[in-house]
């Protein structure tokens, strides 16, 4: 069993790290620099096992009512053991404590090709709660659909409007 941590250093060679074993996911590498510099000033968590990060979660705050996933990952020898589930909690609990009532992400939309890949991510997120919200066509690349996803978080302060 691991535990989430919060990582205060070393984020942009993490990001990299993780992401570069990932490359049926992440294979551009100006894509895996970019993503590397930009989470460098976003709150990250990591969740650790046997003292190794394996996955990680960075979290971007918009306005005073979401919170979006800008970027989670996890080594793919450890897919499927729970660590995104317990990072998805972190973002939950991260997203209640800045006053949030939405945790958003954005993923490849499907496209007219076989990418099982982009498929399980997808139902990774409808398993934990997000609802497939729009698609943007061309909001990253003509070749890139965007799915904006967003799940309404639980706990709405009395008097406010529910999604």
């Amino acid at each position: 069993m691991g535990r989430t941590v919060e990582i205060l250093t070393g984020k942009a060679e993490l990001c990299r790290s993780i992401m570069r074993a990932l490359p049926d996911w992440f294979s551009e590498p100006e894509v895996i620099e970019a993503s590397a510099q930009a989470i460098e000033e976003l709150p990250v968590f990591g969740y650790i096992e046997a003292d190794v990060v394996t996955a990680l979660i960075a979290l971007k705050p918009h306005l005073p009512d979401a919170v979006e996933i800008a970027l989670i990952a996890t080594r793919p020898e450890h897919h499927g053991r729970g660590a995104g589930r317990h990072l998805i909690d972190e973002a939950e609990r991260f997203s209640h404590e800045a006053g949030a009532r939405l945790l958003t992400v954005k993923t490849l939309a499907p496209r007219d090709r076989e990418e099982p890949q982009f498929e399980a991510t997808r139902r990774f997120y409808d398993r934990n709660g997000f609802i497939r919200a729009e698609v943007f066509a061309k909001l990253w690349h003509e070749d890139h659909p965007c799915l904006f996803m967003v799940k309404p978080l639980a706990g709405v302060q009395a008097g406010e409007t529910t999604l």
